[in-house]
């Protein structure tokens, strides 16, 4: 697990809601079950804001960072498809891109995967749908200097109709395949945790069951239900992550609340 990937999620899954803020020392406390260093997590953080994804502040434990604007954002979206608070629905039409690409390839890298994060698929190298017109795509190809054209796009009748789209830009049989292994890999890891394991093995469990749900926001773009196969596998891994996610909840944030108690009390300490 990278320390910045890391970052993204323990801002989003426990620090969004308590603020989005921590100390750093903080930072460092709550990524070492998870194995990783100290100088990777400040590493991490100084490639964070030069990102702009966090702003480093003074808060009155000490130094310490904050989310800002832009990654709150992000972080939302991320939230809202993690755990589905919002309703799929589909009104029939497409949103449809047609990209100038960048040239260097590491841009267009990039630029595909913060695409396929907001829920787009490609057609062909420039053109680019999705089910639903995500928030901040123009603002994305606006910031990345890439000149679009945009539409919304129907079927007309008597073509192939919305399926051909669909499998044309997702490959639903791969996806579906690593939805199983999600469920298989997971399974025996989280079988050992119980009510009777110590706060920081629940937090690291649970940790590592988000981090690897969360590659499905870069995979799955959450396709309204009547563009599914039957017997979806990412409906019963939904609910298997579900699950085991509230079940271990509890004892993560009380080892949260432990780390950010103890990271303010390093601080002050060191001030003296």
């Amino acid at each position: 697990m990278q320390a910045r990937s890391a970052l993204f999620d323990l801002y989003g899954d426990y620090l969004r809601p308590r603020g989005g803020r921590a100390p750093v020392a903080a930072l460092v406390k709550l990524l070492a079950p998870l194995g990783i260093a100290p100088p990777a997590v400040r590493t991490a953080v100084s490639r964070m804001v030069r990102q702009g994804w966090l702003d480093p502040l003074r808060l009155a434990s000490g130094p310490g960072y904050s989310i800002t604007p832009k990654a709150a954002r992000r972080l939302d979206e991320a939230a809202a498809r993690i755990y589905r608070t919002g309703r799929v629905t589909w009104d029939g039409r497409f949103d449809l891109l047609v990209l100038e690409a960048p040239t260097s390839r590491r841009e267009r890298q990039r630029l595909a995967a913060n695409l396929s994060f907001l829920g787009y698929g490609t057609l062909d190298e420039q053109t680019w749908v999705a089910t639903r017109a995500a928030e901040d795509v123009d603002v994305l190809l606006d910031e990345a200097g890439v000149r679009y054209e945009r539409f919304t796009a129907a079927h007309a009748a008597g073509t192939p109709g919305a399926m051909g789209v669909v499998r044309r830009a997702w490959d639903l049989t791969e996806i579906g395949q690593a939805y199983e292994r999600f469920v298989a890999e997971q399974r025996p890891l989280l079988a050992g945790v119980t009510v009777r394991s110590p706060d920081e093995v629940a937090y690291a469990a649970r940790f590592r069951l988000v981090h690897a749900w969360r590659t499905f926001l870069f995979r799955d773009p959450q396709l309204p239900p009547a563009l599914l196969p039957e017997r979806w596998p990412g409906t019963a891994a939904a609910s298997f992550f579900d699950r085991h996610a509230a079940r271990l909840r509890p004892a993560a944030d009380r080892y949260v609340e432990q780390c950010l108690d103890a990271g303010n009390r390093s601080t002050r300490q060191k001030g003296r």
